[in-house]
């Protein structure tokens, strides 16, 4: 039952308490005609819209569809990243969320402004990395202490796995990703000023046995020259593309090499199983095709055409008379 009915007793207690003069009626009309006040904080402030959110949201699923595929392509293991949410907070609050001891890849977005961050879980990192040198995908906590080799091979990893970035957000913009630096204490990184609004995109991923999150932090400054383009409206618009003629003469020329099965019915007849076992050289089956009526043409079981038989040079053929339109054409 919803909180905003009472039940019979409460309705009788209040018309009781009113009565008996415990509470006023006039109290209760002005009770009812205050105004609500909402908290807003200011340093909370939204920038991207509900609609723009989505337009996000349609976006890094296809990334991380994308980023599955090569993941486990690279790893030939068993993958799976999955978009948990697309939130905007203050990058001050952001870097409060991630761990003390974490991986950082710090991006350039060429042609746009600013930088985006690239937080991975160290399970996932270090997953990643014993699956490049051959192990089984194990992952660790231990990004303190990262080797020289360990930083080169991770940096070349997530560098590469960039390129599924830039494919996702080309139906936006085209983008070159650049990594300026890895980086393991969040302290070191700033981006932006705390109170900026950023995008973070989380993502949970397995790799083997091991799961942990990813998280894409996308200042407000980045977005900022094609805010208007995530918008639903304007990704559902530019989706219906002008088909250029090469594109038709291609896809033609492709339709004509596919292979069609082609056969002919020159009638057909039932006869019993008993008729059937006593066959013999010279019997004659009757068919229901009448030799003045035309034959039905099927392409892949499909009927598409009237024809009738005769012959080219030595073999049987037929030639086509017009086209099927149904089982009522006459």
């Amino acid at each position: 039952m919803s909180e905003d009915v009472l039940s019979q007793g409460e309705i009788d207690a209040l018309l009781s308490a009113i009565s008996s003069g415990e509470m006023d009626a006039d109290e209760l009309k002005q009770e009812e005609t205050e105004q609500k006040v909402r908290v807003y904080d200011f340093k909370r402030a939204l920038r991207f819209s509900k609609d723009q959110i989505r337009g996000l949201t349609r976006i890094h699923e296809n990334f991380a569809r994308l980023f599955t595929s090569f993941l486990a392509a690279q790893l030939r293991t068993f993958v799976n990243v999955s978009l948990v949410s697309v939130e905007q907070i203050p990058y001050e609050e952001f870097i409060r969320s991630v761990p003390q001891r974490t991986v950082l890849n710090v991006f350039s977005v060429a042609p746009l402004e600013g930088r985006l961050l690239f937080e991975v879980n160290p399970n996932i990192a270090y997953a990643i990395l014993d699956r490049t040198l051959g192990g089984k995908g194990a992952g660790m906590n231990k990004v303190e202490n990262l080797t020289e080799i360990e930083t080169r091979i991770m940096s070349r990893s997530f560098e590469r796995s960039m390129e599924t970035l830039e494919e996702a957000w080309s139906s936006m913009v085209e983008i070159d990703m650049a990594l300026e630096e890895l980086e393991v204490n969040p302290q070191f990184v700033q981006l932006v000023s705390p109170n900026e609004t950023v995008i973070v995109i989380t993502l949970n991923t397995t790799i083997g046995d091991t799961t942990g999150m990813i998280n894409i932090c996308i200042p407000h400054i980045v977005l900022e020259p094609i805010i208007s383009k995530l918008s639903m409206h304007y990704w559902m618009q530019n989706q219906v593309s002008e088909v250029k003629p090469e594109h038709y003469e291609n896809l033609s020329k492709n339709i004509k090499s596919v292979e069609v099965e082609a056969k002919v019915l020159l009638g057909e007849s039932a006869i019993s199983i008993e008729e059937f076992l006593n066959l013999s050289n010279n019997d004659v089956i009757s068919l229901n095709q009448k030799i003045d009526e035309p034959l039905l043409l099927k392409a892949n079981e499909e009927p598409k055409f009237y024809v009738q038989p005769g012959k080219k040079k030595k073999n049987l053929a037929v030639q086509i008379i017009e086209e099927y339109r149904g089982e009522d054409d006459e």
